[in-house]
């Protein structure tokens, strides 16, 4: 394996021991320059012996140890600030301009069928406690040849400087966490014919993405955890904590009346709706999977028997992660073709009949706060038709708001009621999920949504997203982000005043 120890000089600082591996693309040499000095890859000017490194290929630049190699260029931060432009009209605008005017997030530039990594960090994104997490990891980029050996950290750390870099508000090209994704998946950095990247599953990518957050972002205290509360109880990782779902399952042969259920407890990051010919909403889609035939040993019978497991859920995460599962594998055609079936999805989601018995009881005193309040509002409403939709815009002049807790005091990271409302939905569009193309679709504030089209950003309703529900060609659903739905209530005359006490 060509590897090669390299001295790299940038302006006075002069790099030592640097780690290059020409099996690997030039992009990730520039990643560990970045992780060493600052400086973006897209800023970087690599050079020895008068020749310029290019991103694609190491060309005849001869490397070998020992070597100085020369880099130029300067970090975002060192970079004088451009002459102030003359003012655009919106009309006048290009979609870039136009999304700066609007203060709409950053998009993210494809590299080249990176659209399903690009509509994975976009969603993901949407998720408060998530980006609080990244922002307080202390974590650094592996400089030299230990990427390998810390690929979750690699990671984490490429995706909290990625969402750091897109608050900035310009569309830039997720380069290092792509490197690191590849680094992390080969499969994901497999090239067609033509020497481009091929497209990937945005689903695997997302399940992949999670995981490695999983190991890496710790979870967060909860000040009402019981003292003596044993350590399998509590949660290990953020990740667990806000997307993690429990389930009790049953196990009933149905060729053997005489042998005795089985049950347990199995742990989900996202639940699955099958789509079948009978399946048009997508709660009976997640019915039919918590609800299934499958084959194993059995012990009575001594071979193989046919079992029903049911599964049901006992413990709710805040953020509820739905695959519409619509893609399947042709033999024929060795491709994994797509089901166009439309399946209607809700912008807010009621999981109450997929828990179990003890979780819905659970459940039922927040459920009723909610009642309660929207009965409130029903009659204030008839006294008032505008002070509903003031409150609702949160620009009520005669009263304080206060957000519920939407998660059981012992159990920070769950719902409490079972009422979720839709934040992110990704969708593809294509017959293949190793082809076409994947977009993600973001909740930006009541009504108003943002189809995040890798670099293009731009507005869109609430019933453009309903119509994802597929049936045709146009983007259809594949992954659902649904997030707490959170009760807004008016503040006490007693509650403003201990607040106004205390500050």
């Amino acid at each position: 394996m060509p590897q090669y120890t390299v001295k790299v000089k940038w302006g006075k600082e002069l790099y030592p021991n640097v780690e290059v591996n020409t099996d690997e693309e030039p992009m990730l040499f520039k990643a560990q320059l970045y992780a060493l000095t600052g400086v973006q890859p897209e800023r970087q000017k690599v050079m020895l012996k008068g020749m310029t490194l290019k991103d694609e290929d190491w060309g005849n630049i001869g490397l070998k140890d020992g070597v100085t190699v020369l880099m130029m260029g300067s970090k975002e931060e060192d970079v004088p600030m451009e002459p102030a432009e003359k003012p655009l009209f919106l009309e006048d605008m290009n979609e870039s301009e136009l999304a700066t005017a609007l203060d709409l997030p950053a998009g993210l530039t494809n590299l080249g069928n990176t659209c399903y990594l690009n509509a994975t960090v976009q969603c993901l994104k949407t998720v408060p406690e998530l980006r609080d997490a990244l922002k307080k990891y202390s974590g650094t980029l592996a400089a030299t040849g230990n990427f390998s050996l810390a690929l979750a950290q690699n990671i984490t750390v490429a995706l909290r400087d990625l969402y750091e870099s897109m608050d900035r508000g310009l569309p830039l090209p997720p380069v290092i966490l792509l490197q690191m994704m590849h680094l992390a998946f080969p499969r994901f950095a497999e090239k067609s014919e033509h020497g481009v990247f091929q497209q990937q599953d945005a689903n695997e990518c997302w399940t992949e993405l999670i995981r490695m957050l999983q190991q890496k972002l710790p979870a967060k205290v909860n000040p009402n955890a019981v003292e003596d509360e044993p350590q399998a109880s509590k949660p290990r990782s953020l990740i667990e904590q806000y997307f993690g779902g429990t389930f009790d399952t049953e196990l009933k042969c149905i060729e053997s009346e005489d042998e005795p259920p089985t049950k347990g407890k199995e742990e989900f990051l996202q639940l699955s709706c099958f789509i079948s010919t009978d399946v048009k909403y997508m709660l009976s889609g997640l019915k039919n999977k918590m609800q299934e035939q499958i084959t194993k040993m059995s012990t009575s019978l001594g071979r193989d028997a046919l079992y029903t497991k049911t599964s049901k859920i006992s413990r709710l995460p805040a953020y509820l992660t739905i695959q519409f599962v619509r893609f399947f594998y042709k033999e024929k055609e060795a491709i994994n073709a797509k089901i166009l079936k439309d399946v209607k999805f809700p912008l807010e989601f009621d999981a109450f009949a997929l828990c179990n018995s003890e979780l819905q009881a659970k459940l039922c005193p927040m459920r009723e706060k909610f009642k309660e309040y929207e009965n409130s509002m029903v009659g204030a409403e008839k006294q008032d038709p505008k002070q509903k939709s003031k409150i609702d815009k949160g620009d009520s002049k005669s009263a304080k708001m206060k957000e519920e807790p939407f998660w059981f005091p012992d159990d920070l990271g769950s719902n409490n009621s079972g009422y979720y409302t839709l934040q992110a939905v990704l969708t593809h569009r294509g017959r293949s999920s190793s082809s076409g193309h994947y977009v993600a679709w973001v909740r930006q504030k009541n009504d108003t949504w943002l189809k995040c089209d890798d670099d293009t950003v731009s507005i869109v309703t609430s019933a453009e997203v309903l119509k994802l529900s597929g049936g045709g060609d146009w983007h259809c659903a594949y992954v659902l982000l649904y997030g707490p739905r959170i009760l807004k209530v008016p503040e006490t005359e007693s509650e403003t005043c201990d607040a106004s006490s205390t500050q």
